[in-house]
């Protein structure tokens, strides 16, 4: 592919990496996150995440204008934790930097240290964990501030100890169903596990009689804390870097044995990730999962006729594509173009993995790219389906390509944060759904609308 003569983005295929960093604080029990910034910043990407979760989403802000930008944010930031303890009470304050406050040089930590060694003089203030990360949204997307978010919070937290019977699960960005599920299963194995982040409540949370001014739920700082005494850390993303991995900092640091996996979404990823439990819980997959597979591998046999043959584009966050492109392989589906606006150097490397003794073609892999890059290609691969975020709809609607909604955002649709992606059962969601999608499509070109498939 040449190279584009321009240097504008049109529509990008990513979001900014402070507004991964708010999600994963987000999973943290009595978690207020802080943006380090300008108001505009805090209020973009509340829309972003309210729109999708559906359920109030606060983000404090130091609220930097130009004054600031010459003489420094530090009286704005301390001023901004004095706020949160005293009119929310956390327990965690999440700090992310954005654009701004790193152009400027602010140095966070310092500044925080100084308003740990002010407060402690004064009587009755009773400090909240406070675990500080630097996410400039020109130095990369919001999947590397949610991993960078993540690797901090075990950086400043974790703590040495005795080796306890306990497993981290690092998940990723999946959806609260998502991380319901995998702690179904954890349970399941009677496997102890320490799940960070843990966003299945506090951003999917039941109807409250009362307003919460920080939700329920969310990792228990204790259990953070622990995490450098577990016996195994199990991290899923194909295309995570050393950087910004915490199983990766878990390992080296205090020498917790790492599993990495893909995200479990197909027969294949989700058997490696049941078979690494089989081998930390010393006993085999409970009988229901067991049967829920069986059941996926007779839907694949019943959902053979109707997509052998389809050429898909999958687009989004990196490691969702890879596990999305593997799954679609398996199915027959011809994945003709994977695309993110992530640039690992790895994505490329874990497409061609995903589709490895399955597919005799490698699809078409593209990083960096926005959506005017991805619609300049797709007019020559002829694709029958479209597979990624809400961001896609209007190449889909001008294209008249069906699109299956899956990642984040999702704003044109409902539920997007109850969407179950992995293991058997989220696996058997996804394959109904884009059945169904092809049936619907063949229904509606049909000059006779056919009534029984």
């Amino acid at each position: 592919m040449e190279h584009p003569t321009y240097i504008s983005t049109t529509n990008a295929c990513k979001l900014c990496k402070p507004l991964g960093a708010c999600l994963a604080f987000r999973g943290i029990e009595g978690s207020m996150p802080l943006l380090h910034g300008s108001q505009g910043c805090a209020t973009y990407m509340r829309r972003y995440i309210i729109s999708h979760f559906r359920e109030p989403m606060d983000i404090a802000s130091s609220s930097l204008g130009e004054k600031h930008a010459v003489y420094g944010g530090g009286p704005n930031l301390k001023q901004g934790i004095e706020n949160i303890i005293s009119k929310f009470g956390a327990q965690f304050i999440g700090i992310a930097t954005t654009c701004l406050t790193e152009t400027i040089g602010d140095d966070v930590p310092m500044i925080v240290n100084e308003f740990r060694r002010e407060t402690k003089r004064r009587e009755g203030v009773n400090l909240p964990f406070m675990v500080t990360v630097s996410t400039p949204s020109y130095s990369g997307t919001h999947i590397e501030g949610f991993h960078a978010a993540t690797k901090a919070i075990v950086d400043q937290i974790s703590a040495v100890g005795e080796t306890m019977d306990l497993t981290n699960v690092l998940p990723g960005f999946v959806s609260p169903a998502d991380i319901r599920h995998l702690k179904e299963i954890l349970y399941d194995f009677s496997l102890p596990a320490v799940v960070l982040p843990d966003y299945s409540d506090t951003l999917d949370g039941p109807a409250q009689k009362d307003y919460e001014k920080i939700p329920s739920g969310g990792t228990a700082i204790e259990d953070i804390k622990n995490m450098g005494r577990a016996r195994a850390t199990i991290e899923f993303g194909r295309t995570l870097s050393r950087e910004i991995s915490a199983g990766q900092l878990l390992s080296e640091r205090f020498d917790v044995p790492l599993h990495h996996l893909g995200i479990p979404i197909g027969i294949r990823e989700t058997d490696a990730f049941f078979q690494t439990l089989e081998q930390l819980a010393g006993s085999s997959t409970p009988e229901k999962y067991k049967a829920e597979r069986g059941r996926l591998v007779d839907a694949y046999i019943d959902s053979h006729k109707y997509l052998f043959g389809k050429r898909a584009v999958i687009y989004g966050e990196e490691d969702l594509v890879v596990g999305l492109t593997s799954f679609l392989a398996e199915m027959g589906v011809k994945p003709v173009l994977c695309a993110s606006g992530g640039k690992s150097g790895r994505f490329a490397p874990a497409i061609q993995g995903a589709v490895a003794e399955i597919s005799t073609e490698t699809p078409v892999t593209m990083e960096a790219v926005d959506f005017y890059q991805i619609e300049e290609i797709i007019e020559d691969l002829s694709p029958d389906l479209m597979i990624g975020t809400s961001k896609g709809y209007q190449i889909a609607k001008r294209m008249d390509i069906p699109l299956i909604r899956t990642g984040f955002p999702i704003h044109d649709r409902f539920g997007g944060q109850r969407m179950l992606h992995v293991g058997y059962r989220g696996t058997q969601n996804l394959l109904d759904l884009i059945v169904n999608t092809v049936i619907q499509r063949n229904q509606t070109d049909s000059p006779v609308g056919y009534a029984y498939m």
